[in-house]
């Protein structure tokens, strides 16, 4: 259903039963998909891939061209999956050459105000709070949560499960499953209650906790625990996992925290 004061190109392909507020704008080349609302005064520019049962609200603008001088109007997209939520004022800006498209996974909830610049890739069920910021070229894994006002640095990672308070500045690759606080960021434990809500055993839980006591708290750098822990420790798909995500790791993992004198 549109709203006669909703603007909508005719190149847009727009789903029957999609519901369009007076005052938005849909340009060309957009793709919305069924049971999705699209509250008053949103822009939808050119690329955007919008899935099923979103719900957009008012002033958010989508797949606006890149904050990148090294954009050169690239046929670039954003996708965004189902069911998902993006509440007033967010901006998501499309892709670069880099990886020609930004997207958001299904199941999130981007609160109002985020920024996801251009290249990110954010993974299923992610809750992003009030203002938190994403630069360019960020990869954002499944079930992870930023506090209010987090602000990432371009080119980081984020595991899985990683949960990070708010005010942060991440500098430094967060790793899967962890909690990351204080400033400069540092490991202050892992996310033990939102793997308990996930279902997630004590044991599996204290395989993990396990896993980065001898990362973080044993005194050793991080290929000497890498080793360790896989020489020592049975593989799992999630010792597995966070060995791969610091082996991968392009900026380095944070640091574990410490106390001055």
């Amino acid at each position: 259903m549109n709203q006669p004061l909703a603007y909508v190109h005719p190149g847009a392909k727009i789903a029957k039963n999609v519901v369009i507020e007076p005052f938005t704008t849909i340009n060309n080349n957009v793709i919305i998909g069924e049971g999705t609302w699209i509250g008053s005064n949103v822009t939808i520019m050119e690329g955007a891939r919008i899935g099923k049962n979103c719900n957009i609200f008012p002033g958010s603008v989508i797949s606006a061209n890149p904050q990148d001088l090294k954009y050169d109007n690239e046929d670039t997209i954003v996708k965004i999956g189902n069911n998902v939520t993006i509440r007033e004022c967010v901006t998501i800006n499309r892709g670069t050459t880099d990886r020609m498209k930004t997207v958001i996974g299904d199941n999130c909830l981007i609160m109002a105000y985020c920024h996801i610049a251009h290249d990110c890739t954010v993974g299923k069920n992610c809750i992003f709070s009030n203002n938190s910021t994403l630069a360019g070229h960020i990869t954002v894994g499944d079930y992870v949560v930023l506090a209010g006002m987090t602000a990432v640095h371009q080119f980081c990672a984020i595991g899985n499960h990683a949960f990070v308070t708010g005010g942060s500045l991440v500098r430094k690759d967060v790793p899967p499953y962890v909690k990351a606080a204080r400033e400069p960021l540092s490991y202050v434990g892992i996310n033990s209650v939102g793997l308990r809500r996930r279902g997630y055993s004590t044991e599996k839980i204290r395989e993990i906790q396990g896993i980065y006591r001898l990362l973080y708290q044993k005194n050793y750098n991080n290929s000497q625990a890498s080793a360790i822990i896989e020489a020592e420790m049975e593989a799992t798909s999630e010792r597995d996992e966070i060995l791969q995500f610091i082996k991968n790791s392009h900026r380095g993992i944070m640091k574990g925290y410490f106390t001055s004198n």
